[in-house]
C-alpha cells in the first residue's frame, strides 16, 4: 500500500514502430504542422542512404527540408549553437533528427535554444527546460541510445571536458518513427557499443530509485531481448528478426529509463566520455560489471532477477555467489560481443582519476544511483575497471 500512495510520472512520445516507417516523415510532419524543417542527421547516416530516404518524404509532402549534417559523435556545445543559427537563418519551425544518439541530441539542443534563447550549457539539470521545443520528430538509425523516446539530452561542455545531462519533458519527442531496418547498416562494432548501452539502460533503470512497475516491465524485458538477440545481430547484420529484437528493445529500455532514470554507469560514463571523446556506449560497457559489484548489496533482489532475466542459473544460489556470477557473466558477455581491454587500454591515466570522479558524483544520472557513493568509492570503481 505504500508504495500504491506514491505518485508516478510517465511520459512518453508518439510512437510508430515498424519497416518502412521512416518514409512517413514527410506525412506526420505535415501534421504537426511543419513548412520547413531542420533535418538533423550526420555524414555517416547520410552515406548510408536514410538521410536522403527521409529528405524524399518530405519533399514528397511539400515540406521545405534544410539540412544540418555538422553533428559528430558525442554531440558538442558548439555544434548545437551552430545548429540554431542554421534553423533561425532558414525560418524553420520544426526540427525532424535521423541517426543515432548524437544527431537527436543535437537536434534536442538545438530546439531547447530556439525556444528558450541563451546557451545550451544553461540548461544542465533537472526540469531546467521552461519552454517546450519546436515540433520534434525522432528517426533512430541506431539501437541504443533510444534518445527518441526519453526526455534526457547529453550535450559535450568542450571548455569543460565533460558531459551535461540535460533532463526535462520538454524535449521529449512529439513523435519517434521507429523502424528497426535502419539499423541494418549499422556495423558490428556500433551494434555490440549501442547494444551494450541498452543493456546498461535496461539494468539501471530497474534498480533505480525512481522506478515504478510502469518502468520494470520494460528493463527486465529489455534486459532479456539483449541477451537473446544482441550476439545474432552482430553475427548477421542483416537479420531482420534480430535488427528487430534490439531496436525493440533499445525502445524498451528507453522507456524505462526516460521514466526511472539512470545510475552510476551512466554518470561515470558521461565524465569519461567527457574526457576521452569515446563512444558512450563503449564507456558503458567498460564500467557496468564493475558498477554492478557496488551497487549490488543495495538491491540484491532486483540484482538476482536481473540475472536470471539474462539467463544465468541462480536457483539456491547466496546472494555472494549470485553477485559473482553476475559480475563475471556481464564481463563475459561485454568480451563476446568484441569489447575487450580496459579503461587504461583506451587512455586513461591513474592520475585522471579523482577529477573524473568528482565530475561524475556531479552528473544528474548519479541521483538515481540505489547507492549514494563518496567520491572515494567512485575513483575506486573507476581504479577496478583500469
Amino acid at each position: 500500500m505504500e508504495n500504491m500512495r506514491e505518485l508516478r510520472n510517465y511520459v512518453v512520445p508518439e510512437i510508430i514502430y515498424g519497416v518502412e516507417t521512416h518514409g512517413l516523415a514527410g506525412q506526420y510532419a505535415g501534421r504537426l504542422g511543419i513548412g520547413t524543417v531542420l533535418v538533423v542527421s550526420d555524414p555517416g547516416v547520410d552515406s548510408a542512404g536514410w538521410m536522403g530516404k527521409v529528405m524524399d518524404s518530405l519533399a514528397a509532402a511539400g515540406i521545405v527540408a534544410v539540412p544540418f549534417l555538422a553533428v559528430t559523435s558525442n554531440p558538442k556545445d558548439h555544434e548545437i549553437m551552430a545548429g540554431v543559427e542554421a534553423y533561425r537563418r532558414a525560418g524553420c519551425d520544426g526540427i525532424i533528427a535521423v541517426g543515432g544518439g548524437s544527431p537527436i541530441d543535437c537536434a534536442k539542443g538545438i530546439g531547447i535554444v530556439c525556444s528558450n534563447g541563451g546557451h545550451i550549457l544553461d540548461y544542465e539539470g533537472v526540469d531546467k527546460v521552461p519552454r517546450p521545443i519546436p515540433p520534434l520528430v525522432c528517426i533512430p538509425s541506431t539501437a541504443g541510445s533510444a534518445a527518441d523516446v526519453s526526455r534526457f539530452a547529453i550535450i559535450t561542455d568542450t571548455d569543460g571536458l565533460r558531459k551535461v545531462a540535460i533532463v526535462s519533458t520538454s524535449v521529449v519527442a512529439d513523435l519517434a518513427l521507429i523502424d528497426p531496418t535502419l539499423t541494418t547498416t549499422m556495423d558490428p562494432n556500433l551494434t555490440a557499443c549501442t547494444g551494450m548501452d541498452t543493456l546498461t539502460h535496461a539494468i539501471e533503470a530497474y534498480v533505480s530509485s525512481s522506478g515504478s512497475p510502469f518502468t520494470d516491465l520494460h528493463a527486465l524485458q529489455a534486459a532479456r531481448s539483449v541477451a537473446f538477440h544482441l550476439l545474432a545481430a552482430i553475427d548477421d547484420p542483416s537479420s531482420v528478426t534480430a535488427r528487430n529484437g534490439m531496436m525493440f528493445a533499445s525502445t524498451q529500455a528507453g522507456l524505462a529509463f526516460s521514466n526511472a532514470g539512470l545510475g552510476a554507469v551512466h554518470a561515470m560514463a558521461h565524465s569519461l566520455g567527457g574526457l576521452l571523446d569515446s563512444p558512450h556506449g563503449d564507456c558503458n560497457a567498460y564500467l557496468l560489471q564493475h558498477v554492478v559489484a557496488y551497487n549490488y548489496v543495495s538491491s540484491p533482489v532486483r540484482y538476482r532477477e536481473i540475472g536470471q532475466a539474462l539467463g544465468f542459473d541462480l536457483h539456491g544460489c547466496t546472494d555472494e555467489v549470485v553477485c559473482e556470477a553476475l559480475v563475471e557473466g556481464i564481463g563475459r558477455f561485454r568480451s563476446a560481443v568484441g569489447i575487450k581491454g580496459s579503461l587504461a587500454s583506451q587512455g586513461v591515466r591513474p592520475e585522471q582519476l579523482t577529477i573524473l570522479a568528482q565530475k561524475a558524483l556531479l552528473d544528474a544520472c548519479m541521483a538515481t544511483n540505489p547507492r549514494r557513493p563518496t567520491v572515494g568509492e567512485i575513483e575506486a570503481i573507476y581504479t577496478a575497471a583500469l
